[in-house]
């Protein structure tokens, strides 16, 4: 089975250090990181896939993504 994330944050270095994390942790980058701008609070707001095969397991809706 492959696990599907979509990580989001303000550009900055926490945003970085959140997908190295899952980097770290088995995850791949999945396409082109993108960006936006938040118009109310005057940032830009970065996100990446990120996928992670499992073998052995199957989906389930109750699954954390973030733990594994």
């Amino acid at each position: 089975m492959t696990v599907y994330r979509y990580l989001t944050g303000p550009d900055d270095a926490s945003f970085c250090h959140r997908v190295t994390q899952a980097l770290s942790d088995g995850w791949s980058l999945y396409g082109s990181p993108t960006l936006t701008f938040d118009t109310a609070n005057g940032r830009v707001i970065c996100g990446q896939a990120v996928t992670k095969d499992l073998e052995g397991r199957e989906y389930s809706p109750e699954l954390k993504l973030s733990e594994l």
